[in-house]
């Protein structure tokens, strides 16, 4: 059966961090995911996940300190900016006992992307050195351009292209059948096919990002195939709750998610 985790970033955000770890554990979750949870002293996060006996994922690096950034691994020139960045990331998911960082690529302009491409190979293979000392896998997502103009990684294809030319055993895909779907579509076939190097899955409705029971993403089917794939870790929910996360997880009933918790 697939397992879903709890993106805090998007669920349960009518609540401080530290209270969705609990509303997480209280709806069913076994695992959460964060964003940007840096405001928050680690070790109240960890204390909170060892209270609800939940596993933590990944963080997000962070964004960047300039209006409109999200991320700096592939922006020419920002080498020592996304050095920090990372340090601060790799020094959070170690001390809340997590298992992953999701380098964020950043925006970058069309006449940039050759060299952002050498800088984004780079900088992963330096920060994969520092992340597999400490046993942390790296993910990079595509991201539909849609909701992020000029973000660097838009395909799967060319994500597991970087992975290649990166060849860090601990540098994996972040396969969101959101973006996915809008950027190419073809899930399950893409799914499998790019299986050997995905290191994570998130989900969530086409085209409004609500909950994964409504759109064109028939996620039963998606689901069901993931699970005979063999796929053996967890499922983001990085949706949009239509209203109360609670009042919306009635699709995760056959999961052992527990609606109206």
């Amino acid at each position: 059966m697939p397992r879903f985790a709890a993106n805090l970033g998007y669920l349960y955000t009518d609540r401080p961090l530290l209270e969705r770890i609990d509303a997480a554990a209280a709806s069913g979750f076994k695992a959460i995911e964060l964003q940007f949870p840096y405001d928050v002293p680690a070790a109240a996060v960890k204390a909170a996940v060892e209270k609800n006996r939940l596993i933590v994922l990944g963080v997000n690096t962070p964004p960047g300190d300039r209006q409109g950034e999200f991320g700096l691994a592939a922006v020419p020139g920002r080498e020592k900016d996304f050095d920090a960045l990372f340090a601060k990331a790799l020094d959070y998911i170690t001390a809340i006992g997590g298992s992953a960082i999701h380098c964020l690529a950043g925006k970058v302009e069309p006449e940039q992307r050759p060299a952002a491409e050498r800088a984004y190979i780079e900088n992963l293979a330096r920060a994969a050195g520092l992340a597999a000392a400490k046993n942390i896998v790296l993910l990079i997502e595509p991201i539909n351009p849609r909701d992020r103009p000029n973000y660097f990684l838009n395909t799967v294809e060319h994500a597991a292209d970087i992975i290649a030319q990166v060849g860090k055993p601990n540098v994996k895909m972040q396969f969101d059948f959101y973006h996915a779907q809008i950027v190419g579509g073809d899930l399950i076939t893409r799914f499998a096919k790019f299986l050997p190097v995905i290191g994570h899955l998130q989900c969530g409705a086409v085209p409004s990002r609500h909950e994964p029971d409504e759109g064109e993403i028939n996620y039963p089917a998606v689901f069901e195939a993931v699970d005979k794939a063999g796929y053996k870790g967890w499922i983001g929910c990085e949706y949009r709750p239509r209203a109360r996360t609670e009042a919306g997880l009635s699709w995760g009933r056959p999961y052992g998610l527990n609606p109206g918790h």
